[in-house]
């Protein structure tokens, strides 16, 4: 019995081998960020190895992402963190959404929740792993960012708007 199901396991991995997501790889930076802030060479560095991967339109893949589920997996993460947080596309968001973003990315950097501990555990992607400094160049720069666009707009373009639910 326990071979049956060993082997009926096997057939499964092997068969799923085959269902491959669709790759993020297509780099469309026609909206990117940097188009519209300023971004230095040390933030550029630290956005590329801690964020890109889940955050723009193309993911730097590891060579586990052939073999089945992992793939899915990082899919779901690459999927789920493009759609808090695209840099790829940041320029087409509403202005009140961007200085949102820019005030999220300073939490998260803050509260260290990001990078996710799932993107570099076991030691993958230790570039990753943002140093305190580093987190404070991301913070000081996205503050510089809000700073910029406070002194640009009006101030109530800047507030997200209140969702109005109609009964």
């Amino acid at each position: 019995m326990f071979k049956k199901i060993a082997l009926g396991l096997l057939i499964i991995l092997l068969i799923i081998q085959f269902i491959k997501p669709e790759k993020n790889l297509s780099d469309d930076q026609s909206h990117n960020m940097a188009l519209k802030y300023p971004v230095s060479g040390e933030v550029k560095q630290l956005l590329r190895v801690a964020c890109d991967d889940c955050h723009s339109n193309k993911t730097a893949y590891p060579w586990y992402v052939n073999i089945q589920p992992v793939a899915w997996f990082l899919d779901n993460h690459v999927q789920e963190g493009k759609g808090e947080l695209n840099f790829s596309t940041f320029t087409k968001l509403p202005i009140a959404v961007q200085n949102h973003k820019f005030d999220e990315i300073i939490e998260v950097v803050e509260e260290k929740e990001m990078p996710l501990e799932s993107y570099t555990f076991f030691g993958l992607h230790k570039e990753a792993n943002l140093t305190d400094q580093q987190r404070e160049v991301l913070v000081t720069w996205a503050k510089q960012q809000m700073m910029t666009l406070k002194n640009e707009y009006p101030a109530d373009s800047l507030k997200m708007k209140k969702r109005t639910t109609t009964n």
